[in-house]
């Protein structure tokens, strides 16, 4: 196979746009039969600097068309498979979307790419909706060679190889707009990611500056590591000669039988050692649509509240969101308790924080809610953060003695923040609780940390303190707030949380009051209402 990479200059000024799109052209008709394989690079349609997202639009509509006929009219002329990045239109708007072009000239497949860097959000605004759904890498095969993709910022999410190389892919197409990182990064991430995956990466980008070392670097590179084609800074095209099929292999530990560097990897995989990831993992805090149900102490039918069983059911029954109660015992540890008194949740008396861990974990947490649950052991804050991490919104409410307004010892509130980052919760948890002080001191020892403001013992006056505060959200407590409270909460950009609403009529009403979150002790009674309301 002949491969051939196409980096054309990239320019600043948008002037020039008509200019540089047209050699864009001239490069595909300078490409010929002995190619059989062409790339090029990312956002091909706007071949300059677009300021504004007018200008970008207005290149799409005036060049993608144009473009695309020339890609397939060459794929037809010279007989090859190309691969070109431009805008792709969506009922939904507007995508980043590398299209796969047959030798027919046919549209045969299409990659979205996975990661947006901030400004195709914010500025151009392009479509991200399907970012948030859990899906297999793309791979398209054409004339049996299977074909990989990564588009630009892609590049950089490494913990996304290995389950590209579990797709026993050949080729994969990288097509870039790399304006920042020098040559020598550039190549290194290319041939860690030919190696891991035993794959040929075909990666095009674009040409800042002649000679440089910032941007640039098209390459293709084999999965032994060999850089078999490099256009560094220059601009033009390059091409290189390979068997898609041949690939490294090595001994899958001494005296195995060989295997890809992947294959050898995954018989030692412990997966649980990497940061959460999967299916199941939830979008973070601030990404999560509104309006949302909080399931208070988790899905209480299912097992004792605030109880691993509780939480868990509440999170597979689909709760974005939920709810539970934390307090310190003498010796420091966090546990899930609502009660200060210990009495109706379990066989013991007196009060959580007068207990220690080691007392605690002697009673019985489950013998008042039924037989099956006899014998079931207090729960810790970092059980729930190990067992549950990032698979929902938890609103952790962070309880006081006897509503005493006091400080927290500042080594037990480093305690709580240290579990937060440890369990890689940092985007899927916020702090609420009505002292006061104790969110001062939170939002001085972690300014990223998310904070609610309660009710406290001034709950008509909740908006204006988390203002002063500083805090992201407030959890109103009925009946203790009205609609032109939530209206100047928003005002100040403060999400509005309500505890609580168990009747769906009532929830109706706060949804209509723009209340943001709703906490509920009956889920599946109050889901579909919210639910409803958010379409």
């Amino acid at each position: 196979m002949k491969a051939c990479i196409i980096q054309p200059f990239y320019s600043m000024d948008y002037s020039l746009s008509d200019e540089l799109l047209q050699w864009e052209l001239d490069q595909l008709d300078m490409c010929d039969e002995s190619m059989d394989l062409i790339v090029l690079p990312e956002s091909s349609d706007v071949p300059a600097f677009a300021k504004t997202k007018e200008d970008y639009y207005s290149s799409c509509d005036k060049f993608t068309d144009k473009l695309l006929e020339k890609c397939k009219q060459t794929a037809v002329r010279c007989d090859a498979v190309v691969f070109v990045n431009a805008s792709y239109v969506t009922p939904t708007g507007p995508r980043n979307t590398t299209y796969a072009i047959n030798r027919k000239g046919e549209e045969v497949g299409y990659y979205f790419k996975k990661h947006l860097v901030p400004s195709e959000i914010t500025k151009t605004q392009l479509d991200h909706q399907y970012t948030f759904e859990h899906d297999e890498p793309t791979v398209i095969t054409i004339d049996g060679i299977r074909y990989g993709f990564l588009t630009c910022y892609d590049f950089y999410f490494y913990e996304a190889y290995p389950n590209i190389a579990r797709q026993n892919v050949d080729i994969i197409i990288g097509c870039s707009h790399q304006r920042s990182d020098t040559l020598q990064a550039i190549e290194l991430i290319n041939r860690f990611l030919a190696y891991h995956t035993n794959a040929y990466v075909i990666r095009s980008s674009v040409c800042m500056e002649e000679g440089g070392n910032i941007g640039g670097g098209s390459q293709i590179v084999s999965p032994f590591g060999n850089v078999l084609a490099d256009m560094a800074n220059r601009v033009g095209m390059a091409c290189a000669e390979f068997d898609p099929h041949d690939k490294y292999y090595k001994p899958a530990g001494f005296g195995n039988p060989p295997a890809a560097h992947y294959e050898y990897i995954d018989l030692g995989r412990r997966p649980w050692h990497y940061r959460p990831a999967g299916s199941a993992i939830a979008r973070p805090d601030c990404w999560m649509t509104y309006p949302r149900v909080c399931a208070h102490r988790g899905f209480t039918p299912a097992g004792p509240e605030n109880s691993l069983t509780a939480l868990g059911a509440a999170i597979a029954l689909g709760a974005q969101e939920i709810e539970f109660d934390v307090w310190s015992t003498t010796d420091g540890e966090f546990v899930a308790i609502h009660d200060e008194e210990l009495s109706r949740l379990s066989n013991g008396t007196g009060k959580v924080w007068e207990k220690s861990y080691e007392e605690l974990l002697a009673l019985d947490f489950g013998c008042n809610a039924g037989p099956e649950f006899r014998g079931m052991q207090v729960t810790t804050l970092e059980q729930i953060l190990k067992k549950f991490s990032c698979h929902a919104v938890m609103n952790i409410h962070l309880k006081t003695p006897d509503g005493s307004l006091e400080a927290y010892d500042e080594q037990q509130l480093k305690k709580l923040i240290d579990l937060i980052y440890k369990y890689d919760c940092t985007k899927h948890v916020y702090i609420m609780t009505g002292n006061d002080t104790v969110l001062r001191q939170l939002k001085e020892m972690a300014p990223w940390l998310q904070l609610c403001c309660g009710a406290g013992m001034e709950p008509w006056h909740i908006v204006d303190r988390a203002i002063a505060i500083g805090c992201d959200k407030v959890q109103l407590f009925k009946p203790y707030f009205n609609r032109e409270m939530v209206d100047k909460a928003h005002a100040h950009g403060l999400k509005c949380n309500v505890f609580y609403a168990d009747d769906p009529e009532e929830a109706q009403q706060y949804l209509d009051m723009g209340i943001d979150t709703i906490l509920t002790n009956r889920y599946r009674l109050i889901a579909p209402v919210v639910e409803a309301h958010r379409k």
